[in-house]
């Protein structure tokens, strides 16, 4: 698919040359009620990978949801003020009812906000305070989390009724927790049921709140971005509709089949678990954590043909000797979150069967509702790049003045389109800092060559060296080429002088097979001057990471400003 690069009066924009056009209708009336969606009544849809007699159909979420629905209005009085208004909490881990819940609250006029499973009581409750979240649900597992972060959020002894559990099994339900730690009656009256709003007005549908997801907050303090029906709708399509037409030319007999493995607190959770499968019509095997062995044991049982994942679990697929054959039936495997080395994409892909299925990379963020690239599904590249700029959105590449560059040139990634966010929730000043009109500021920096775009690294992430500029991104994919290194993070370190940064590599690997000087003179060996690891190596047991696979490099910092500086 060409990108056309036109010069206007606004700058230098990057556009697809092929658009497609995204329907006036909300993300529920999309999934279960048109025909751009392709499961039907009868599709088994999300399926328990542990057990996988649990599943629902499409027909029975839709019951499900409804129910749902109206419990939430009849007792908590969710979207009784008009939709947008009423932010609902969640945290759990994956399962198979999970995206009911979801389906629910935006039906009830809700906004379904999910916090990490691994959040603590206090990060929580920091979350639903920022959120001013009227109810908070859980599983059994965070309930202990949730119901000291809804006291700490002063909502009372045991969450003051206001912390409800919800079922994982065969029966769905949603319990109040009472004082004591008990729970009440099943909410669930299945022959109450509230349907929801059908919404075309393209307004109502641009300026709608149906989704706040807190971003990971590997720099600073996570900010929630808001998430409107055009978002949701528009990322599913445009992508979708790209897939559905190779499906159509190249591979017709294609079954959508993936597995539910990363967060349903971030974005790729989010749309790629509880909507994108939806509209392809396949199910989705849901995990109800990440683990390495069932991960591989659930592609091969379950006969797994389309995966999105990060690089830390690439990085395990190349340099694990128990993969062999899982990954036999895969036809489609993108990357996205974190830069892909080139090195790395080559080796992952040799071990998922090479030219058969070589694993393309994707870029976005939570605020452009995940993909703003994706590479066409009949098209591959080995060079490195993210992919083309997707369907019906522009890009800009600017220098630090706001200045457009020349395609080639380093800068800014400036985005616009129907999958930039709403802004942020109650955070004026980072909605002044992140947009210029309507354009996005992603703080990424990349450049634009072959028609493809090179991610080179996070604006706020660049070491400064002596007026020149070192990507983290690019030492860490060095690294990890190193067959001895098992995983790397790069960091920028402050000089004695404090006149410059020098980077600084935190590495896993065995110490009795390398040394630090050694990867010191390796790198020297590959790279220009200012790129030298002159803050040294570091060794860790393991790199600080998100949920989602990015690199907490806030964590790394803290861990440097506990020793000396250079």
């Amino acid at each position: 698919m060409a990108t056309i690069v036109e010069k206007t009066p606004e700058g230098i924009i990057y556009r697809a040359a092929k658009t497609y056009a995204v329907p006036d209708v909300d993300v529920l009336t999309l999934l279960f009620d048109t025909d751009h969606s392709l499961a039907k009544a009868d599709t088994a849809i999300h399926i328990s990978a542990d057990d996988p007699t649990l599943q629902l159909t499409v027909s029975r979420a839709r019951t499900l949801t409804e129910a749902t629905s109206s419990a939430l209005r009849r007792h908590f009085g969710i979207g009784a003020n008009g939709a947008g208004k009423d932010i609902v909490s969640v945290i759990s881990s994956g399962h198979y009812l999970l995206p009911v819940l979801s389906y629910a609250i935006i039906g009830a006029g809700g906004v379904f906000s999910a916090a990490s499973a691994a959040s603590t009581a206090g990060e929580l409750s920091k979350q639903i305070q920022g959120a001013d979240s009227k109810i908070l649900f859980c599983i059994e597992a965070t309930k202990d989390v949730a119901v000291k972060a809804a006291e700490e959020a002063g909502w009372g002894s045991s969450g003051g009724g206001r912390v409800l559990v919800m079922s994982e099994g065969k029966e769905w339900s949603l319990k109040v927790v009472q004082n004591g730690g008990s729970l009440g009656p099943n909410l669930i009256d299945e022959s109450q049921k509230l349907p929801w709003e059908r919404i075309t007005d393209p307004q109502t549908l641009e300026d709608s709140l149906v989704i706040l997801i807190y971003s990971s907050g590997t720099t600073g303090l996570p900010k929630g971005v808001k998430l409107s029906h055009r978002n949701l709708v528009a990322e599913a399509v445009i992508p979708g509709d790209m897939f559905k037409a190779w499906m159509t030319s190249t591979k017709p007999d294609f079954e959508y089949r993936t597995l539910a493995h990363l967060p349903t607190a971030h974005i790729a959770g989010i749309q790629g678990y509880l909507i994108n499968p939806f509209y392809m019509g396949g199910p989705v095997y849901w995990m109800s954590r990440f683990d390495w062995p069932a991960f591989l044991t659930y592609n091969k049982k379950y006969r797994i043909t389309f995966f999105f994942t990060v690089p830390p679990i690439y990085l395990l697929i190349a340099k694990s000797p128990d993969v062999t054959d899982q990954f036999a039936t895969l036809e489609i495997a993108i990357s996205g979150a974190a830069p892909l080395g080139k090195d790395l994409q080559h080796a992952a892909s040799a071990k998922l069967g090479g030219k058969d299925c070589f694993i393309s990379q994707t870029w976005g963020l939570s605020e452009t509702t995940g993909s703003a690239t994706i590479m066409p599904f009949e098209m591959a590249d080995d060079t490195g790049s993210v992919s083309p700029l997707i369907p019906n959105m522009l890009a800009r590449i600017v220098d630090d003045d706001g200045a457009d560059v020349e395609p080639g040139k380093p800068g800014e990634v400036l985005v616009k389109g129907p999958v930039v966010c709403k802004g942020y929730y109650k955070n004026e000043a980072a909605n002044k800092e992140a947009f210029t009109g309507k354009w996005f500021h992603t703080g990424d920096i990349a450049e634009f060559r072959n028609g493809m775009f090179y991610i080179v690294d996070r604006k706020k992430e660049l070491i400064k060296y002596k007026g020149l500029q070192v990507a983290p991104a690019e030492l860490e994919a060095l690294l990890l080429s190193h067959p001895l290194i098992l995983d790397a993070a790069v960091i920028g370190i402050d000089t004695d002088d404090g006149t410059n940064e020098v980077p600084r590599a935190y590495v896993v690997a065995d110490r009795k097979k390398i040394r630090a000087e050694e990867i010191v003179a390796w790198v020297k060996g590959k790279v220009a001057g200012h790129k030298q690891l002159r803050g040294g190596v570091v060794f860790l047991d393991i790199v600080p990471k998100s949920p989602a696979g990015k690199i907490l490099r806030k964590d790394l910092r803290a861990l440097a400003k506990r020793g000396s500086k250079l």
